[in-house]
């Protein structure tokens, strides 16, 4: 039950991105988008047992991580 809220935690989080994305034009909302997205998939191919590779999944976490990356290293930047 925690895993399903946490999926539904993370969809309004990448709507939110996508707002700052496009009605702050913040491109940094795009990325926030981007890793939250991957976490959706990643906690739900985990919850409902969906048939994807490991190595796939892996791959993809690694993505979300670079994109997060670029997206504090950009809010980072913005503030100073």
């Amino acid at each position: 039950m925690l895993q399903i809220a946490s999926i539904v935690i993370e969809c309004a989080i990448v709507v939110l991105a996508l707002m700052i994305a496009t009605t702050r034009r913040k491109p940094y909302g795009f990325a926030l988008a981007l890793t939250f997205t991957i976490y959706v998939l990643f906690d739900s191919a985990r919850q409902f047992q969906l048939s994807i590779p490991d190595e796939f999944l892996h791959v993809l976490f690694l993505a979300a991580s670079v994109s997060a990356l670029w997206a504090v290293w950009r809010i980072y930047s913005e503030v100073r």
